[in-house]
């Protein structure tokens, strides 16, 4: 029997070498679990049932059967087996622990290390073991590590900022050139790195074109992600509607890669901003798809989900946006944009006071970052109209006190309330700022921004009359520029009012009329287009050239001049009235409106109905007291009583003009049978 069975094994071992190098993993496991049944405790059947288990994709069964044999399958045997199941289930701080726990670090094990370094974002270590594989290592894998070289280079100029050093890599491959790409976005280098994701285009449509077997809407899935990338550039630069219709071209195609229609779901998303929520809320479901989270790094995933936040602010969905930003403090609860997103949320409920105080709160927690947070407070506080208490809350920021965009919003907002005291200060405290600054440095001369400071100080002092104020600013600079005339003249205008002997003594400086004589060409500058036009309108015309103009003008005013069109009744033996282009009431002979007798008979009644004897009488005037009307008379209201019909009448103050009335009877009049 153990020979019959050794003898079985042994076809059964064939079997599995032939299956493994044919590539036919499902049978080799078949055959595998065969010897197993044979003898449960190979170490070498085990091994291979692991090796198919990973090739058949099943890493969660291969992991579970390496766990199961852990006294058979010690680590120094199925060390990288395990590893690598790991990190393909995103395992990668278990994967991190099994590679540093082997005995011996194989080739493949650094591979994979470098592998489990880049997912964990460890660039440094990264980079330090992705050269030392490329020293060590001379196979056909080598264009492979440069590439992966490349990648780690590119996330440290994206994520974290790192000038990328130049590592003298030949890029001959579309990889290559999309990572340089990638390295250049994170420096800045938008143009330079459009050129080369378009030469990455260019090879890999090269690369690709010379299979047979690959089809032109492979090559457009493989140029999704160089695409995605040119995409980015263009928002970048402002080309808002070249990247958005990019972006929709490259979800058109459906993508495989989960984590790239995610990215550009959030720019799509990012360009809508509060417009087009409902194509912003149908894309953000792509930014929830399954793995994801295993596709993209730390911060892109979290910008997702402050974008997400943002959205639901826009929505009006209050409840999941305080939900969203709770959950991204608690990640980062040193981040600013989680609770600048609750305090825009707040404000949208007209809780500006709730807001301010929560940006206090994080302000006095953290206090590296809390200058923006200050800034915001001050934007919400002149927003309320509380221009003063801005004012106080940009002071407290010492780290700004002494910008010069700072100085000039405060000297700005002060001018507004009238505050030209607390204007005046600001400049003072911070040309003092320099002055203290500069002398603890050097003893040279004053910087452009101080030397610009003081002179604004001086200008304000002046505009606003504070001239003796201004002396001592406008001294520092005549001291730093002696040749300064406009300097000179403000500093003599304001010693004028103080010491008048003192601008005497100062104006002996000015140069001479002769040495300010400026070299002008006057006939030019007579005949130039501005000058012509006021000497003609000022000059005085005398003899033959006012003739001249004069005719000229009569030419002219002959061209133009069109033939007028005489009424009807023109009778030319009669002469027109001089008075004819005046308004009725301002001519001559004009005696008012007459008051007959015919304005107060007009029957103020209902169509067809009869007025009385006694509403006719003249002797009844409006002062009368209204009587009651006789039987028969209907509803008619007298025409010289001043009582409206109810539904006729005005609020108070806003009488009925004659204009309408008179309307009104013009309508009574279409109407008749």
């Amino acid at each position: 029997k153990m020979a019959a069975a050794a003898g079985a094994a042994a076809g059964l071992w064939s079997e599995v070498n032939r299956c493994g190098q044919n590539g036919d993993f499902a049978r080799a496991l078949k055959s595998v679990n065969k010897i197993l049944q044979i003898n449960k405790d190979d170490v070498t059947a085990l091994q291979c049932k692991v090796v198919c288990l990973i090739q058949n994709g099943n890493f969660k069964e291969a992991l579970g059967v390496i766990n199961t044999h852990t006294k058979v399958l010690t680590s120094d045997v199925i060390a990288f087996e395990k590893a690598y199941c790991e990190y393909r289930l995103n395992r990668i701080e278990s994967a991190l622990k099994t590679i540093q726990s082997a005995s011996q670090q194989t080739d493949k094990l650094k591979e994979l290390y470098g592998q489990v370094l880049y997912r964990l974002e460890r660039y440094d270590d990264c980079l330090a073991a992705y050269r030392d594989l490329i020293r060590n290592s001379q196979d056909e894998y080598e264009e492979e590590r440069k590439t992966n070289l490349s990648a780690v280079v590119a996330a440290q100029s994206t994520w974290e900022k790192v000038v990328p050093e130049d590592l003298g890599l030949r890029e001959a491959t579309y990889e290559l050139c999309y990572n340089s790409a990638c390295a250049l976005i994170g420096q800045g280098k938008l143009n330079e790195a459009m050129k080369k994701l378009q030469k990455a285009e260019e090879l890999c449509r090269q690369s690709l074109s010379e299979d047979s077997d690959v089809t032109e809407e492979d090559i457009e899935a493989e140029l999704a992600i160089i695409h995605g990338q040119m995409a980015y550039i263009m928002q970048l630069q402002g080309r808002t509607e070249d990247a958005l219709q990019l972006y929709n071209q490259i979800i058109k195609l459906k993508p495989t890669d989960v984590g790239l229609l995610a990215v550009i779901a959030n720019n799509i998303i990012t360009i809508n901003k509060d417009q087009n929520v409902f194509d912003s809320k149908k894309k953000v479901k792509l930014t929830n798809a399954e793995g994801v989270e295993h596709k993209l790094s730390k911060k892109q995933l979290q910008a997702i989900e402050f974008n997400k936040a943002l959205l639901a602010m826009y929505t009006n969905q209050a409840d999941q946006c305080r939900k969203l930003s709770a959950s991204l403090q608690s990640q980062s609860p040193e981040h600013l944009l989680p609770v600048l997103i609750q305090a825009a949320q707040l404000c949208r409920e007209k809780q500006h006071a709730k807001a301010v105080g929560l940006l206090q709160d994080f302000a006095d927690q953290h206090p590296a970052n809390a200058a923006e947070i200050k800034l915001t407070m001050a934007q919400l506080k002149i927003a309320q109209g509380s221009v003063t208490k801005a004012c106080m809350i940009l002071r407290s920021i010492e780290e700004l006190q002494h910008k010069p965009g700072m100085v000039s919003a405060l000297v700005t907002m002060y001018s507004h309330e009238e505050d030209i005291d607390s204007a005046i200060e600001v400049f003072t405290q911070a040309i003092q700022w320099y002055q203290q600054h500069q002398a603890s440095q050097t003893r040279g001369p004053k910087s452009p921004v101080h030397l610009s400071l003081i002179r604004e100080a001086a200008n304000f002092k002046l505009k606003h009359g504070r001239k003796k104020e201004a002396i001592s600013d406008l001294e520092e600079l005549w001291k730093q520029n002696p040749k300064d005339v406009h300097t000179l003249a403000q500093l003599i205008s304001a010693y004028s009012l103080v010491d008048p002997e003192k601008a005497k003594v100062l104006s002996k400086h000015l140069p001479s009329s002769d040495t300010m004589s400026l070299k002008v060409d006057v006939d030019a500058l007579e005949n130039s287009h501005g000058a012509t036009y006021v000497r003609k309108k000022a000059a005085k015309l005398t003899g033959d050239n006012q003739q001249k103009e004069q005719g000229q003008g009569e030419v002219k005013k002959k061209k133009k001049k069109k033939k007028g069109k005489l009424p009807k009744n023109y009778d030319p033996k009669v002469t027109p009235d001089p008075e004819r282009w005046l308004p009725m009431r301002e001519r001559s002979y004009y005696r008012g409106r007459k008051k007959g007798k015919k304005k107060d008979q007009v029957g103020k009644g209902t169509q067809g109905s009869t007025t009385t004897g006694s509403e006719l009488d003249a002797s009844r005037t409006a002062s009368s007291p209204p009587t009651s009307p006789r039987p028969g008379s209907g509803a008619a209201v007298s025409a010289a009583s001043n009582v409206i019909p109810p539904r006729h009448q005005k609020p108070a103050g806003a009488p009925a003009t004659k204009k309408k009335q008179q309307q009104k009877k013009k309508k009574g009049a279409k109407g008749g049978w």
